[in-house]
């Protein structure tokens, strides 16, 4: 009856940690997953292992991880913030590696998606990688010649 009468609240929210190279990367490659509005277990499982071994986690915590990093993409910042903690933290060689990993998130489920071509250039070139590698990195990645 009290129920009723005085509802609970929900308790708020726990605050976003603050991105750092982990969770930026983790939060772009949910951001490339969803550009289609299509987040299917696919891609969720390619995130994971790409986070398990980037950061040398083990399977559940790569999962964590990746939940943190969904939670953070959807209320966090857009897409420069977290590039640039990247271009900060991440030399070019290895983010030319993120550039990959991205197009295998983009490609997990089997079809290329306009949405999702769009959202990885407009990362590719946050992360100030050049039209050149960009264009190579597309091309490895569908099998283009």
């Amino acid at each position: 009856m009290f129920e009723r009468l005085f509802p609970r609240r929900k308790p708020a929210p726990a605050p976003l940690p603050q991105p750092n190279a982990q969770l930026a990367l983790g939060a772009l490659l949910v951001r490339v997953a969803f550009a289609d509005r299509n987040y299917n277990a696919k891609e969720i499982g390619q995130i994971d292992r790409i986070l398990s071994q980037t950061f040398d986690i083990g399977p559940i915590e790569a999962a964590k991880l990746r939940a943190v990093c969904e939670k953070l993409e959807h209320d966090a910042p857009d897409t420069s913030d977290f590039a640039r903690i990247l271009r900060e933290e991440v030399d070019y060689a290895h983010r030319l590696s993120l550039g990959q990993a991205m197009w295998s998130v983009a490609l997990a489920d089997g079809h290329r998606h306009e949405a999702e071509e769009i959202q990885l250039l407009a990362i590719e070139t946050a992360l100030g990688l050049t039209d050149t590698d960009i264009e190579a990195l597309r091309k490895e990645a569908t099998g283009e010649s």
